[in-house]
């Protein structure tokens, strides 16, 4: 297997899935703006979103694919089908009876969550009428959690990349056309979670019966693998849940601040997730089956050296992203969700939490790098450690920033632990000699930071002055901020060719 190829399929899918999510975003601040309705609904599709994270594709996948891997690797077509077959079942279940819980307590759960909306009876109700429509959406993409699992073990990447379009599409579509038929109107963004869960996992099922592996109903609950799985899975649900833990405690904080908060958090949270997806979930995604496989295969030699292959890659492609969003924070926030409600003051109250959260957004895309290789060696234990010590370091970041900043305390705070968290993942895996770094990384750096100068010289010329952003046109903003945008890429990678820096450089090839 190609790994260049399978990342360009992935990070290509993924592309179209966050340009149509700042469409959505786009949709969404035109018809209802930064208020109490936003607010409420913000929080709504948070908490259902970080039961995706525990108990669908952040923890389960960590602790299904690498012994999926191993089962496809050394037990046979049969073991493997029986396996899919029991953990589907039992995670089905399981999420069934969660989902269940969180309907009945939620009241209870938006009191925790964002208890400072107990002031606002008003605003209070409609949180808890947009999380119980919202909330079944975990049972939905916990199965398509699974499904993606099974068909990224088998190098079928395009499929579980390109799933979470329909999630926008479904946005879009209820926003633009359902809205007004609800009342109030922000009901049709509840409802348009609900479908989008629904169309995700329709569209996992013919691939999984084309490998012949579609799931059927096997409960199991002694069953060795899925067993092992729980084990593996529950202190997983901590370990790659803390940023979104983190974003639940920090809504607690903001609903506290001025009306707003919430909403410029969630804004700028979403153009930090955008590289972070691009390029964090999507190396993420193609190197925990090969990682598995090559642990399965006792191959040391070669699982250090895709580690290093991805932190190089991670380096080049991530630290530019975070350099163009401090710098291009008010270009990026006015082109995209100016307009109707969402005000000049909205622009700059979201620019100050996205450049806080810019600083964190290498930490970030590493953790998504470096966790794999302690869960493809099923290595639960050392990144939930981390976990917590960086959870303990956000809320006490959070006590310390707050007062002085505002929510952008909250994002610095959240950007700051993302740093911590990478930096304890690379220590463990170093002295566990897991990781060795290859020669070359003193060049590398040097070539980076050059590359680096030079793509803020162009961005901080070609940019002028934000106010300027805050005047213009929708259509000139966006012609604008592409051409700054353009210059900026040409000459970030144009200063890595000149000083050696090859395509050739980061061409893999795995078994597949």
């Amino acid at each position: 297997m190609n790994l260049l190829r399978a990342l360009v399929t992935v990070s290509g899918m993924t592309l179209l899935s966050r340009i149509l999510g700042f469409v959505r975003d786009f949709v969404i601040a035109r018809a209802f703006g930064a208020g109490m309705a936003t607010d409420a609904f913000f929080v709504a599709f948070r908490l259902p979103n970080l039961l995706r994270r525990m108990f669908a594709e952040g923890a389960f996948s960590q602790a299904f694919v690498p012994i999926l891997a191993e089962y496809k690797n050394r037990q046979g077509t049969e073991e493997t089908h029986r396996l899919v077959n029991r953990v589907a079942t039992v995670l089905g279940l399981a999420v069934t009876a969660v989902s269940a819980l969180g309907i009945m307590a939620t009241p209870f759960i938006i009191q925790v969550s964002a208890p400072g909306f107990a002031a606002e009876p008003e605003k209070f109700a409609l949180t808890v009428e947009l999380t119980r429509i919202t909330f079944p959406y975990i049972l939905f993409m916990s199965l398509v959690a699974l499904a993606g699992g099974v068909l990224n073990t088998w190098s079928r990447f395009a499929i579980p990349a390109f799933t979470p379009v329909l999630l926008n599409l479904s946005f879009i579509g209820m926003a633009l056309f359902a809205a007004p038929y609800f009342d109030p109107p922000v009901l049709a963004l509840a409802w348009a979670v609900f479908i989008g869960g629904v169309l995700q996992l329709a569209l996992q099922l013919r691939p999984l019966a084309r490998i012949g592996l579609l799931p059927r109903f096997d409960l199991s609950l002694s069953d060795p693998g899925v067993r092992r799985v729980a084990k593996l899975m529950l202190p997983a649900m901590l370990g790659v849940s803390v940023s979104q833990i983190s974003l639940i405690i920090n809504t607690i904080f903001a609903s506290f601040l001025a009306s707003g908060s919430v909403s410029w958090l969630y804004y700028a949270d979403r153009l930090m997730e955008f590289p972070a997806g691009l390029l964090g979930a999507a190396l993420g995604t193609i190197l925990l089956p090969s990682l598995s496989k090559m642990h399965a295969d006792e191959q040391p030699e070669a699982f250090s050296s895709l580690l290093d292959w991805g932190l190089r890659l991670t380096l080049m492609l991530t630290l530019p992203a975070a350099l163009a969003l401090a710098l291009l924070a008010v270009p990026l926030i006015a082109t995209l969700f100016q307009h109707g409600a969402f005000t000049a003051n909205d622009v700059l109250q979201t620019r100050l939490a996205l450049v806080a959260y810019s600083v964190g957004l290498t930490g970030l895309i590493l953790v998504k790098i470096l966790a794999p290789g302690f869960y493809a060696r099923q290595d639960i234990r050392t990144p939930v450690k981390i976990a917590l010590i960086t959870l303990a370091a956000t809320q006490l970041m959070n006590l310390a920033f707050i007062v002085p900043m505002k929510h952008a305390g909250l994002a610095l705070s959240i950007g700051l632990a993302s740093l911590l968290n990478a930096g304890l993942l690379y220590r463990g895996l170093r002295r566990r000699a897991v990781y060795r770094p290859l020669a070359g990384w003193g060049v590398y750096a040097l070539r980076l930071i050059a590359a680096l100068a030079v793509l803020g010289g162009v961005l901080w010329f070609g940019m002028g002055e934000e106010a300027t952003w805050l005047k213009q046109d929708a259509a000139t903003r966006a012609l604008r901020l592409t051409a700054v945008v353009a210059a900026g890429i040409a000459a970030y990678f144009a200063t890595l060719f000149a000083l050696g820096t090859r395509v050739r450089d980061f061409r893999r090839r795995t078994a597949g």
